[in-house]
């Protein structure tokens, strides 16, 4: 069973917080409506790799009593969000859908989990993810299509939020982990400026990130703020910064639109609905700034030209001797699409991966001479729709990418830039959507820039 996207009202927390104090709602209760929409909808979506109903329930009744006492941890106390599986809990197993992490359960929670708890937050499940957050897919399905896939590696965390399973859940980037799923799924999404958010043990690779999606922008801010608030954000970081609570839409008076290696290969109608988002834009007043317009933009294009090669090429060099540690501990442990990635890896020289930091380094100093030029960079999220997925054919070359290409999503991964996803489009009657970047430590004003365009613009609608 699927929802039709044109039909699909998002689960939202914050409306429902507000009724908590005077017990028009309780967590308790939210809580139990998550759990009836998990069991109608999981089997088809399979977004989940373990739950904790138990501690779900205990610690949604611990909110609903703190909120009747008037003394709610923060403005996400008693909200369901579920976590990534490659992110540790203390109440259930960590296995990264990878066949070598069987049965590992550490009993400790990640740096943003803890906080997350400390804001009250119930932590309801784990959630599917690409084995070892990179590209072979687990079993979760498209809430709205369930012969696509959800994107990846993020897939469950996407997913279960486009299900409307939970309100929010985390998901995790190098490449293009949480804008791609979060736009096949209709989620709003943020990857926060690189280091926003601590990533505790998940410090291996120096352009993964974390960061949320959710069904709404409020809950999406709301959800990484009470995390940075406590946990802050990476070693030598200064994290995420920003009001409590939503910030204030801000009117763009210039953005550049930015192509990406994707342009070429993306699918015409989701062009045609970009096309007509931009024109909504020109129509509001914003001065739209392409790379024929300014030499800045075009030299930005250039920098980010080959951004998948990039962010490739540096994560595979950076995952290597674990994953080859792995893969020596456990022969069969690792799926032929790992292997294959491991094996490009090992293949590599020290210089090219010092060729990768450097373009990486000069495409983040272009990057910043535009910080005067315009007030945020506008693009796809995506190439268009999910796409269909059925599962590797024996016999048959793996596919390359089966949770879809991240090729709109490495810019911000390779800049370190914060990315604010909105669904503000729909090509087939499925989503597909569009990104708002900004200059680092800019997160709050994405999300404001995110704001006024998402109460400004009409969504957009176009065939397949």
């Amino acid at each position: 069973m699927s929802t039709a996207y044109s039909d699909y009202k998002p689960l939202t927390f914050h409306d429902a917080a507000r009724r908590f104090g005077d017990g028009g709602d309780t967590p308790r209760a939210y809580l139990e409506r998550c759990l009836e929409t998990i069991a109608r909808r999981e089997p088809i979506v399979k977004a989940l790799t373990a739950i904790n109903e138990s501690g779900a329930r205990a610690a949604a009744d611990e909110s609903t009593a703190r909120w009747k006492a008037g003394r709610p941890h923060s403005s996400i106390d008693g909200m369901p969000i579920g976590i990534k599986d490659l992110l540790e809990t203390r109440d259930m197993p960590t296995e990264m859908n990878c066949v070598a992490m069987k049965g590992n359960f550490p009993e400790r929670d990640n740096a943003g989990v803890w906080a997350l708890r400390q804001a009250g937050a119930v932590i309801l499940a784990k959630t599917v993810t690409a084995e070892l957050g990179g590209s072979h897919p687990g079993p979760t399905t498209n809430p709205f299509d369930p012969t696509r896939t959800p994107g990846g590696s993020s897939s469950g965390s996407a997913a279960a939020v486009g299900a409307n399973m939970m309100p929010a859940a985390i998901g995790t980037q190098v490449g293009g982990s949480i804008i791609r799923p979060a736009a096949y799924c209709g989620n709003f999404a943020l990857k926060p400026t690189q280091g926003g958010i601590n990533r505790g043990e998940r410090m291996a690779t120096s352009m993964s990130t974390h960061g949320p999606h959710a069904g709404c922008l409020a809950d999406m801010w709301q959800v990484a703020i009470e995390q940075a608030k406590r946990c802050g954000g990476d070693r030598g970081s200064l994290g995420l910064m920003g009001p409590d609570t939503l910030p204030a839409a801000i009117r763009p008076g210039r953005l550049m639109v930015l192509e990406t290696e994707g342009w070429p290969d993306a699918d015409p109608p989701a062009k045609e609905a970009f096309a007509k988002v931009l024109e909504q834009l020109e129509k509001a007043g914003v001065t739209l700034i392409r790379r024929k317009d300014h030499a800045f933009v075009e030299a930005l294009e250039k920098a980010i030209e080959k951004g998948r090669a990039v962010c490739g090429g540096i994560t595979g060099w950076e995952n290597r001797w674990y994953q080859r540690g792995m893969l020596d501990a456990s022969p069969d442990g690792l799926s032929e699409r790992a292997k294959t990635a491991l094996f490009k890896a090992e293949a590599m020289t020290v210089d090219e991966y010092r060729a990768s930091l450097l373009a990486r380094q000069q495409a983040q100093t272009v990057h910043a001479m535009t910080a005067s030029l315009a007030d945020a960079a506008i693009t796809l999220s995506c190439p268009g729709p999910a796409p269909l997925w059925a599962g590797d054919v024996p016999g048959q070359p793996l596919a390359p990418r089966p949770t879809g290409d991240f090729v709109f999503n490495a810019p911000s991964s390779m800049l370190f830039a914060p990315v604010v996803t909105m669904p503000l489009m729909s090509v087939g009657g499925l989503p597909v959507g569009v990104q708002l970047m900004g200059q680092q430590h800019e997160d709050a004003r994405m999300t404001g820039l995110a704001r006024w365009v998402c109460e400004t613009l009409k969504p957009v609608s176009v065939a397949a």
